[in-house]
């Protein structure tokens, strides 16, 4: 049986991480040389809640029951929930090793504030309000954690602004104590299953993609942080070493990314769109621009509204369902047909299509659970985000409403396993999703994968 740890990279993507730089990671390229790699299909939605949950439980967003950071706790207009560990109410392949009686070490993995009990060690993730929550288990495990890295930096404040100095010191800072953390924990205490999620890989792509990419509206040749991005994968590839170098022959090792990311062509300011085309009313205009949460909305008029975001979630005003419903149940249908193609029809801001794709849940899930949007948009195909606010006075905008950000997600992020059982490595694959990680981590254990998950068991010649 193999011990397995997974280094879980939030956002790397196979364009880069596979392509571009490939060989200026070195310690990237030998575990794909010994073993088996590929782009990884995200869920739909592409986004770190629910991708990391789905892919550890391997169970889609739909029967998970949270489409995204921000779900509806129910049928009210006001009433969004964030989606921590509470949400999650499938097991995770920790809670399977766990009752097997195998030791494990989480570090960072999304969804796992607040902390729950495991056999063995917990640092939870970037959704801690702070480190004066308790943010490990056991609860006394914050004194360790503390005298090995000093302050554990959950997450990069702010990192949607213009202090790009700031930001870029200190992504390098908490990558450079969670990798500290652990090879700590690498060496000093019992596991079977070890994994780590490291967020500044997407935090950098926010924060740095138009300085890199020619092709961004906004790249400028020349500019200080034209290589940022560059430097820190390489910096990351050589934390991975490290890693790497406190492994026994016996290991499993997995390199994941639950999405990756692209450059932002701008932004669809949705609720914008729903108000100049009589979706959306609002009884005082805007003072300024306001997110719509704050908006004064005229819901007795409206039929439909959006959330902003990667993505959009688009919800109806359905009669006998929200408390001042307009649409009857017997037009929805009618309803979501109109805006599926309307919404697919949108141009840029010079009237050139952008290939946005509209989904209805049922598309996507084979079951909803919880409060699923109504549609699911994916403007310019994920090149463009979702701008939820009011008071823009535009539809198309390139300036983000909640900071500054320059990348969107892509649909497919990175995959790697290198296995003690492998004889030939150097395999590569175009077929791998998100749900089969789990199961086959169970696999590689010896273990036997519960028959309700739903990837496959991911082995060199199937």
């Amino acid at each position: 049986m193999a011990k397995v740890v997974v280094i879980g990279l939030d956002s790397m993507t196979p364009e880069l991480a596979f392509g571009q730089w490939a060989g200026e990671l070195p310690n990237l390229s030998n575990l794909r040389k010994r073993g088996l790699s590929g782009p990884l299909k995200s869920c739909d939605p592409p986004i770190t809640v629910p991708a990391w949950a789905s892919m550890m439980s391997s169970k889609n967003p739909g029967r998970l029951g949270f489409y995204g950071f921000r779900n509806r706790a129910d049928y009210s207009y006001e009433n969004l929930t964030i989606s921590t560990s509470l949400a999650v109410k499938e097991d995770r392949v920790w809670d399977i090793l766990s009752r097997q009686g195998k030791d494990c070490i989480l570090i960072g993995v999304p969804q796992t504030y607040p902390p729950r009990p495991i056999r063995g060690y917990m640092v939870t993730c970037f959704l801690t309000p702070s480190t004066q929550s308790q943010y490990t288990y056991p609860q006394d495990f914050r004194n360790e954690v503390e005298a090995v890295v000093g302050e554990y930096l959950l997450d990069v404040k702010d990192f949607r602004s213009e202090n790009k100095e700031r930001i870029l010191r200190d992504i390098y800072d908490m990558t450079e104590r969670r990798f500290k953390l652990a090879r700590h924990l690498l060496r000093s205490k019992p596991w079977d299953f070890f994994m780590m999620v490291e967020m500044g890989v997407d935090r950098i792509h926010h924060g740095f993609w138009k300085y890199m990419d020619p092709l961004h509206r906004k790249y400028e040749k020349g500019n200080p942080y034209e290589n940022a991005i560059r430097d820190y994968y390489r910096y990351v590839d050589r934390e991975i070493g490290e890693m790497l170098s406190l492994l026994d022959s016996d290991t499993a090792v997995f390199v994941v990314s639950d999405h990756g990311a692209k450059r932002m062509e701008g932004g669809i300011c949705i609720n914008e769109w729903f108000r100049r085309h009589g979706y959306l009313s609002v009884s005082e205009e805007p003072c300024g621009v306001l997110p719509i949460s704050r908006a004064k909305i005229d819901w007795k008029n409206t039929r439909a509204w959006g959330e902003g975001g990667y993505y959009s979630r688009v919800f109806l005003n359905v009669k006998g369902r929200e408390p001042q419903g307009l649409i009857a149940p017997a037009d929805y249908e009618k309803v979501r047909d109109e805006l599926i193609s309307r919404l697919e029809a949108l141009p840029d801001e010079e009237g050139r299509p952008i290939g946005t794709r509209v989904y209805r849940p049922e598309q996507l899930y084979p079951e909803t659970r919880g409060i699923a949007p109504d549609l699911i948009a994916y403007f310019g195909n994920l090149a463009w985000r979702s701008v939820g606010s009011l008071g823009l006075g535009t539809i198309h905008t390139f300036e983000n409403d909640t900071g500054p950000d320059d990348a969107n997600h892509a649909q497919s992020g990175i995959f790697v396993m290198a296995d003690p059982t492998m004889k030939n490595g150097g395999v590569e694959r175009k077929d791998l999703q998100l749900m089969d990680v789990a199961p086959t981590i169970l696999n590689s254990m010896g273990l036997r994968v519960p028959s309700d998950m739903e990837g496959k068991i991911i082995t060199w010649n199937n």
